[in-house]
């Protein structure tokens, strides 16, 4: 059993730890959990995970942001992988902070890295791990927010969730998609 596990966010230090690059932290804390370590390959950083008879294909998109379907796609051809095999993991607005969401489909909802998938691989149909990141910002500023760092008062909480979607990542490879969104869609983080 294989799976492709992808992390969105963009690539260059004025975009570590931000909310829009919480996919590169969740799965870099899953490759860290399990002793992996990433290496620059072609159109993402990679790194594979060995663990309970399965492997995961981990990767950050070097793509930036906007382009996440070139990198979703030629890694998910490279592997021979079926969409149901894939797991992306991205920041989301519409949810508030203390929430995280699993669903095997669903809309970009206005997420660019999601919209270049989509428009890649010309469906909607696959699984996405939705990290709340809230919508605390006032009217016009929702770049500054998107791209801005965890307040302290967040930081607890932003842990916590990473903790938990690493979880859910390994719950997905190891009893499907149902048993994580079940594990983790009523949660609420405080």
């Amino acid at each position: 059993m294989k799976f492709l596990i992808v992390g969105l966010g963009n690539v260059g230090a004025e975009y570590a730890h931000t909310r829009h690059n919480i996919g590169f932290d969740v799965v870099a804390a899953f490759v860290k959990k399990h002793n992996g370590d990433f290496r620059q390959d072609r159109l993402a950083y990679t790194a594979e995970i060995k663990w309970k008879s399965r492997v995961f294909v981990c990767v950050c998109p070097t793509t930036f942001m906007n382009l996440s379907g070139k990198a979703f796609h030629y890694w998910m051809s490279k592997e021979r992988l079926a969409l149901e095999q894939t797991l992306t993991i991205l920041d989301d607005l519409a949810l508030p902070i203390s929430k995280i969401r699993m669903r095997g489909s669903g809309s970009d909802g206005g997420h660019n890295g999601l919209r270049s998938i989509q428009e890649t691989i010309n469906s909607v149909a696959y699984p996405k791990l939705r990290f709340g990141i809230g919508s605390n910002f006032p009217k016009g500023m929702q770049s500054d927010f998107v791209l801005g760092k965890w307040t302290k008062q967040e930081e607890q909480v932003v842990k916590a969730k990473i903790d938990k979607s690493v979880e859910a990542i390994e719950l997905f490879a190891t009893q499907g998609l149902n048993a994580a969104m079940n594990a983790v869609n009523n949660l609420v983080f405080e």
